[in-house]
């Protein structure tokens, strides 16, 4: 093979590592844009309300712990003993035995630029029952305390009580009580409170509860199962929710359409350890971000189902391989029809190939992906079409290089909605590049093409 064509081959590997950085740009930019939208979300979220956590309803019951301790302490070749009387206050906290949360949520959307949040407002009616334990069960320091109850009340966490809409009432056992700011726990400290009347715990009782609940947040609601026994029933009008956490609705009770979704969870203490989790944090009087990670929960995604920058960051890693084909497909062209490219021609093609992602990311901010897609690529192929039916020298040939675009586009847009099947529609698409180059040179003497040197000749 002679000088000049090895030269243009080399030349061409230098354009297509070139392209790189300009790709390489357009990639940090998308990186750029899509941190613009987290700030958009954490701006929408400090003005208003965040993510929403509902933990509870609990029951605290304070008390105090009346002992007497015995304190030895040496004196002389004596031990002398003393008694001293001991007052301790302490809390405890009682899980609800059957807990059931009706919820119906409602979104809407808010703006910060151009970048859009999803935001909700939900409606949740929250029942059960507790099961109140007697005195003798209590926590206490010996057998023989004297035990005096302080008072008792319903806490409920809640991420950001900003989004409560109304003053809730809770309905205990038939009596109406009003909550309060405050859970007066040190674990769950957000939520609210309500101050219930005297307990009796003489005797085993089961008390019923009902309350609802207006709450507003953005994105996600995440819920805490605490009940021994436990039943989420969720409805919307959110056609795309992202069920996440630590458990998922019940595969025969879910539902998802055009219309929104309607979705059950059925869990058991037995499943979780939010009850253990819990108790143990207001012992440890452990950070409330520490305690949102470590606490058992399962959550309700509201977001986009279409995250416009991270299909456009996918589809950037394609690039390189749309420029390589591109200028593999000249390559063999100039070959075959002895019609030489300049490199400088190669360049002009490999940034108008590049500037496709940057129109991509650009519109879809503005208008919908699969829009946006389309016109990005329509004006990238028509262009193309246009500046190499002057440089191949004939009309048909620029449209021939414009129909291979339009289906190497489609070719791409098909891996991007199709994350699943992305890696056997690629190996797809590169096996059948592969076979169109194999078969349209496969009469081709290379040593012949090496001899002639048509670009040098040119």
């Amino acid at each position: 093979m002679q000088r000049t064509l090895l030269f243009k081959i080399l030349a061409i590997m230098a354009l297509t590592l070139l392209i790189c950085i300009p790709l390489a740009m357009i990639n940090l930019t998308i990186t750029e844009r899509a941190q613009f939208r987290e700030q958009a979300v954490a701006s929408i979220a400090a003005d208003s309300v965040r993510e929403q956590t509902i933990t509870g309803p609990i029951l605290v019951i304070r008390y105090t712990d009346e002992f007497d301790e015995v304190i030895k302490t040496p004196d002389g070749d004596k031990i002398k003993t003393e008694v001293v009387a001991r007052s301790v206050e302490r809390t405890h906290l009682v899980f609800p035995n059957e807990l059931g949360v009706d919820s119906s949520i409602k979104t809407d959307r808010r703006y910060r630029g151009i970048h859009q949040v999803l935001v909700y407002s939900g409606q949740h009616t929250i029942a059960g029952d507790f099961v109140l334990p007697l005195m003798n069960e209590l926590p206490r320091a010996s057998a023989k305390s004297v035990v005096r109850l302080d008072q008792a009340s319903i806490a409920l966490g809640i991420g950001d009580v900003r989004g409560i809409r109304n003053i809730p009432k809770i309905d205990w056992a038939g009596e109406v009580v009003e909550f309060e700011q405050g859970t007066g726990l040190t674990s769950v400290a957000s939520g609210l409170h309500a101050n219930l009347p005297a307990l009796a715990l003489a005797a085993p009782a089961r008390v019923k509860f009902s309350f609802a609940l207006g709450l507003d947040g953005i994105e996600r609601q995440h819920f805490v199962p605490l009940g021994k026994s436990n039943k989420f029933t969720v409805k919307s009008d959110w056609p795309h929710p992202q069920f996440s956490g630590d458990f998922l609705p019940s595969p025969r009770e879910r539902t998802i359409n055009d219309s929104g979704f309607s979705a059950t969870w059925n869990i058991s203490s037995l499943s979780t350890m939010a009850q253990k989790q819990l108790r143990a944090a207001e012992d440890t009087v452990m950070a409330p971000d520490a305690l949102r990670k470590a606490t058992d929960k399962f959550s309700i995604g509201f977001i986009e189902p279409v995250n416009v920058y991270s299909l456009a960051e996918r589809a950037t890693k394609y690039g390189l391989l749309f420029v390589a084909l591109t200028f593999a497909a000249f390559f063999v062209f100039e070959i075959m029809k002895q019609l030489p490219i300049h490199p400088v021609q190669y360049l002009l093609v490999g940034l108008a190939l590049v500037l496709f992602f940057l129109l991509l990311v650009s519109l879809s901010e503005h208008i919908a992906f699969a829009w946006a897609y389309l016109a990005a690529s329509v004006g990238c192929i028509v262009l193309i079409g246009f500046y190499l039916s002057f440089v191949l020298h004939n009309w048909y040939r620029g449209m021939g290089f414009g129909v291979a675009l339009t289906l190497l586009y489609g070719a791409l847009y098909g891996l991007l909605i199709s994350e699943n099947n992305a890696l056997v529609l690629g190996s797809l698409l590169l096996f059948t590049v592969l076979a169109a180059v194999m078969v349209a040179t496969r009469k081709v003497d290379w040593y012949q093409v090496g001899k002639a040197d048509p670009v040098a000749a040119a």
